[in-house]
């Protein structure tokens, strides 16, 4: 019940504010369509494939990263800081690993949701990609994960500056450095195996090789559903403590 009721809120908030939803999720990722895949890399090809093509996973990885952290940790912030909504949860008998569940699933629903808007858009900009469920399914576990990486976000933070400084610190550098807008083949060893240990690298990869019609690289998609338990795990821990204190 716990996670229905955190379903049944995220339904009425995208409800009330879907065109402020939508329309903040597209601007970046169409800014960096322009930027990006037609003002630089119309004529430019990366691994055998245009540059347009191996654009647009990595914009659809990091728009369901975005949507997904940014649904989660800046309401679930807001409400523990400034509405103390969150006191009523810690404070009743709600199991909080069924709490964290349903705001993974409502933040990776809203960050599924970005992703499809993006897909769509990339058709309208002529790009040939290739899409199955297990792409869904990859922008799905992806957004789970940045899900529970905004829950500790906003367990961890003092102020609703500090969400704002996780994300900068945390969230920007990888939607630059996370196997998005460019390969990963030139990069020195050291920095290469850095780019590595990011989630984001793995969903921007495993949605690239999907895209080229390419078969789904197991292991990375098994190092992507690590990376969603840990957080999870991360974030209940995070949780559980607050409730202690």
């Amino acid at each position: 019940m716990a996670i229905l009721t955190v379903l049944w809120e995220k339904w009425i908030e995208f409800k009330h504010e879907w065109f402020k939803i939508t329309v903040t999720a597209m601007i970046s990722p169409i800014l960096y369509l322009i930027t990006f895949g037609i003002g630089m890399g119309m004529d430019k090809m990366v691994d055998g494939h245009p540059y347009l093509e191996f654009l647009i996973p990595g914009i659809i990885a990091l728009t369901t990263m975005n949507a997904s952290f940014n649904a989660i940790g800046m309401s679930l912030n807001v409400q523990r800081l400034y509405e103390r909504s969150f006191d009523n949860v810690l404070a009743s008998p709600t199991p909080l690993g069924q709490y964290i569940i349903g705001q993974m699933i409502g933040g990776s629903l809203r960050g599924l949701y970005a992703g499809c808007l993006i897909l769509g858009i990339s058709f309208l900009f002529g790009a040939a990609i290739h899409v199955n469920v297990i792409f869904f399914v990859v922008m799905l576990i992806n957004g789970m994960a940045f899900s529970a990486l905004g829950v500790m976000a906003a367990i961890i933070s003092k102020t609703h500056a500090d969400i704002s400084r996780f994300s900068t610190f945390v969230i920007l550098p990888m939607t630059f450095i996370g196997n998005t807008f460019f390969s990963l083949t030139g990069l020195p060893v050291i920095l290469k195996m850095l780019v590595q240990l990011l989630p984001l690298t793995y969903a921007s990869s495993l949605l690239r090789q999907l895209s080229y019609g390419e078969g789904v690289d197991w292991l990375s998609l098994a190092v992507l559903v690590a990376y969603t338990v840990v957080f999870m795990l991360i974030a209940l821990l995070r949780i559980n403590r607050s409730k202690n204190l």
